[in-house]
């Protein structure tokens, strides 16, 4: 790894000050599971010269609940949200996505704030300097999408972000949003589906170089409301997602009031399937109407040349995960 400085911050405003005062060229660390890999491997075409340590900051890791609120600090480890009996109790599919991230080794070091900010897993972007060259793809302010015409078969299935089809990774994001969650960071307060409202391929959240993302919120769900995360990947115990998915959903009457349905690892951004929340209002959960809403999913995919099989997974995950909230 190449020389940097290293701060650890005692505050929130101390960290937010060390990052305006570098421009840019500041990076912030909390478990490291992905920061550390990609300095390794120098990813970046220009290395950060700072990084801010803010696991030293007090206070932001916790699990509470306040007014029918679930607060989570973002230093939280993703162990302690698996493992939580509020979690579990009441906010199923959050707690399952936690427990499907990487292995016990990275859910006790990795922290919930990181894994909604990490980095894509796309191998073009991910290409180590020290073989033969970074790529200086769309992501890294280059002009090109290697994978639009290269190896593609993990990438997105619903088209591009300013021309980057590399996915969203995240396990937890899609059960936030599934949630209704919303985000606190030291600037604002945003709904989880605007901290991932990106424009540019450049960015995987609207955080400004200067904002540090500080809790997570969910509220409580409605009486009758039940959730579930599911996940496909090639190795079970570790793997990132090929697909995964999130569904909650509100019955009242053995018929379905409200239903929230996400996937992701097939968009660059975590991906609101409404159409498929649209098949199952209003009527009864039964394996028609799952399979109805399955296919609804993915009504607007566009597969590259190699991931249209990544149509039928998402089409399943979401049927599963319906059924599952029966």
């Amino acid at each position: 790894m190449r020389p940097f400085k290293y701060f650890n911050a005692e505050t929130i405003d101390e960290a937010v000050s060390i990052l305006r005062e570098y421009k840019g060229k500041a990076r912030i660390i909390a478990g490291g599971t992905d920061l550390l890999g990609i300095l390794k491997a120098q990813i970046y075409p220009e290395y950060p010269e700072v990084l801010v340590n803010i696991k030293t900051i007090k206070g932001l890791d916790y699990i509470k609940e306040e007014a029918g609120v679930l607060k989570i600090g973002a230093l939280t480890k993703l162990y302690d949200i698996e493992k939580s009996p509020i979690v579990n109790d009441r906010y199923r599919a959050l707690a399952e996505a936690a427990h499907a991230v990487g292995g016990p080794q990275i859910r006790n070091m990795g922290t919930i704030g990181g894994n909604l900010c990490q980095d894509v897993r796309c191998w073009y972007f991910r290409y180590p300097h020290h073989i033969g060259g970074r790529l200086i793809c769309l992501r890294k302010g280059g002009t090109m999408c290697y994978a639009m015409a290269g190896d593609n078969r993990y990438h997105s299935i619903f088209g591009a972000v300013g021309g980057c089809v590399a996915v969203h990774p995240s396990d937890i994001a899609p059960a936030l949003i599934a949630l209704n969650a919303e985000v606190e960071t030291s600037k604002r307060t945003l709904t989880i589906e605007e901290f991932f409202a990106v424009k540019e391929p450049t960015r995987t959240t609207v955080l400004d170089s200067d904002e540090i993302l500080t809790e997570i919120r969910v509220p409580r769900p409605a009486p009758g409301a039940r959730s579930k995360f599911m996940k496909f990947r090639l190795r079970r115990a570790i793997d990132f997602a090929i697909v995964n998915a999130a569904v909650s959903i509100v019955v009242e009457g053995g018929v379905c009031k409200d239903a929230r349905i996400v996937l992701n690892a097939v968009y660059p951004t975590p991906y609101r399937a409404t159409k498929a929340e649209d098949v199952l209002k209003g009527k009864s959960i039964d394996e028609s109407t799952a399979e109805a809403a399955g296919e609804a999913a993915v009504a607007d995919a566009i597969p590259l040349s190699r991931n249209k099989y990544k149509v039928q997974i998402a089409k399943t995950l979401v049927k599963r995960a319906i059924l599952a909230c029966k």
